[in-house]
């Protein structure tokens, strides 16, 4: 911890001249913008502080709202009833997300997530056996039949999905990007997922293909298939010249909103074999799409996955103070949704991290169980200045500028 602590001076120790200069040209800017606003003139005010959003706040520099497991859609009754009467744990699905498309525009989502599995020939997802029970047609969306990576929360019994593919659902990320070029950069979590679920009625359920090396070349392909470089924040886009992505972040920094807005970053959910796979020959994710969570002192450490704010409650904020991008969660599982419970939800949207990711976005009424328990930005519409690093100069209202 005490390491962690000490970053933020560090990264001012080794500061390049260029980026002492750009700060020295950001506190004129601010300090011209205070001026103004202490004149009254707000129309000035707001020019100035889009013309200092746009040139000295960074994309690490902002706290935006997020969406978890963003494409699910909860089981039809007759099959979420009977999941839950054979495993009530199983309640922890009763969640459902409306379109990409309008999380965007309605609640201010800047950060998604999409869980996939490979089906590199098409048809691996194509039936759900377990609609046959209740008398209904197993086929699935026609999309299923096609090969590339499949949109799902648990295969089988869990699989109702706003999106069906990925190359779909990021199909429709980049019709809603390409008809507001000003929105903030929108952060996409990708879990790769392989787990095999019980078959106890022996329906046929299917056995996924492993992840591996492969399989995540082929979910970089199918990002790059929709986006464009120019619209991709990449690892390699951030390092630029610096040794290691994590001397590039602490050192140089992250894009400002003037080179992030209108675009997109991918973060890998997944640790352990699969981060392994992925970062392989790849120390920095030379040539990779997606960040991979990493600790301080890794080579990739740039983004980090830290879903539960509560457990270290020191651990993120010094993470963001340190120059690092954070995700975490507001709730999970529906348990702060039923109880009204916010303690989780608060140490989130204090903790300073860039991403707070809820199943409860905006109110809900009908699906908060009665308790209207939801989640927003302060004072954010989407996002709001990062209370531990934004600079002095930061205006919510500029943050965004869609058109």
């Amino acid at each position: 911890m005490r390491r962690l602590a000490l970053l933020p001076v560090l990264g001012l120790l080794v500061a390049p001249p260029a980026l002492s200069a750009a700060t020295s040209r950001c506190d004129t800017l601010a300090t011209r913008l205070a001026d103004v606003e202490a004149g009254g003139d707000a129309m000035r005010a707001l020019i100035l502080a889009r013309r200092y959003a746009r040139r000295c706040v960074r994309l690490n520099q902002i706290q935006a709202l997020g969406s978890h497991n963003s494409y699910h859609i909860q089981a039809r009754p007759v099959l979420f009833d009977a999941l839950v009467n054979f495993l009530p744990e199983l309640v922890s699905l009763e969640y459902t997300h409306i379109p990409l498309e309008q999380q965007f525009a309605m609640q201010g989502i800047r950060q998604i997530e999409l869980d996939v599995f490979a089906d590199p020939a098409g048809s691996l997802y194509a039936d759900r056996p377990i609609l046959a029970l209740f008398g209904e047609d197993p086929a699935g969306p026609p999309e299923l039949l096609e090969p590339g990576m499949k949109v799902l929360h648990v295969q089988d019994i869990d699989f109702e999905t706003t999106c069906t593919t990925l190359v779909g659902c990021l199909r429709v990320v980049k019709r809603w990007s390409d008809g507001q070029r000003g929105h903030l950069p929108i952060m996409i979590l990708i879990e790769a997922k392989d787990d095999v679920i019980p078959d106890p009625l022996n329906l046929g359920f299917v056995t996924p293909i492993p992840i591996g090396p492969a399989e995540l070349d082929t979910i970089d392909a199918e990002i790059r298939s929709v986006f464009p470089k120019r619209r991709l924040i990449t690892p390699d886009t951030v390092r630029r010249r610096a040794a290691t992505l994590e001397e590039a972040i602490l050192t140089e920094g992250w894009p400002t909103l003037g080179k992030a807005r209108g675009k997109v970053l991918f973060a890998l959910d997944n640790g352990g074999r699969v981060r392994d796979d992925y970062l392989a020959g790849r120390p920095n994710l030379e040539g990779r799409v997606m960040f991979a969570s990493g600790d301080p002192g890794q080579a990739h450490a740039a983004f980090v996955k830290e879903n539960d704010p509560l457990s270290d409650p020191a651990r993120i904020p010094n993470l963001v103070a340190g120059g690092y991008v954070v995700r975490t969660r507001a709730d999970a599982d529906t348990v702060q949704a039923r109880t009204g419970d916010v303690t989780q939800r608060d140490a989130a949207l204090a903790s300073a991290a860039q991403w707070v990711s809820t199943d409860y976005p905006m109110p809900r009424p009908g699906l908060d169980f009665g308790t209207g328990y939801q989640v927003s930005i302060p004072d954010g519409a989407p996002a709001r200045c990062n209370a531990l690093v934004a600079p002095p100069g930061c205006r919510n209202a500029a943050l965004e500028q869609l058109r």
